[in-house]
């Protein structure tokens, strides 16, 4: 499955993986408030067998396909509380 990988502008470590015929203005209202700016970082073709740094390529297929978007979030003690309680 072939997608683009955004880097979240709002919060460090967070990267959005998004189907490549899914354009980041369709996502969500309130995931686009969480995520902030995306920059984009990558195209990738993704397998089952596909190695990633910090999430299973299996998931990130399943969420592509059923959502069209996967969010992959920082390791848990990186996380900026804003992103729960508003800044």
């Amino acid at each position: 499955m072939s997608c683009l990988v955004y880097r979240c502008t709002r919060q460090a470590e967070m990267y959005l993986y998004l189907r490549s015929d899914v354009a980041p203005d369709s996502l969500p209202e309130a995931l686009r408030q969480r995520t902030g700016r995306l920059i984009e970082v990558m195209k990738l073709e993704l397998t089952p067998q596909r190695k990633l740094a910090r999430a299973d390529a299996a998931k990130v297929i399943e969420r592509l396909a059923a959502d069209g978007f996967y969010l992959q979030m920082p390791p848990h003690a990186q996380i900026d509380p804003h992103l729960y309680f508003g800044d």
